[in-house]
């Protein structure tokens, strides 16, 4: 993953109420939810919903798919493992300076 990806990835979930969203998500699995259960749950409007779902949508967070009449977010666990390998993957590889000049 990139920088840039990445920076965007937690521009996007950074707010309060996208991160409850990307929250619920995970907790839902591979199934996802209805919008209309999120919306009922978060107590927003369905247009502020709109608007977080859509900069979600946007940093490849989530994806939306319709099953007849209802419209379902699904988190893409993939990009997420991704973010979580990027944060990660410099894990303890910076020498201890403290220790060399004592």
């Amino acid at each position: 993953m990139k920088l840039e990806t990445a920076a965007l990835i937690l521009a996007k979930i950074g707010n309060p109420t996208r991160l409850k969203i990307v929250r619920m998500l995970v907790r839902a699995g591979d199934q996802g939810l209805a919008v209309g259960a999120i919306q009922k749950k978060l107590k927003i409007p369905g247009s502020t919903l709109t608007h977080h779902i859509s900069h979600l949508k946007n940093a490849r967070v989530i994806r939306q798919e319709r099953h007849q009449a209802t419209l379902y977010c699904i988190m893409e666990f993939q990009q997420l493992s991704k973010l979580v390998a990027y944060l990660t993957e410099e894990c303890c590889k910076e020498e201890n300076s403290q220790d060399s000049g004592a």
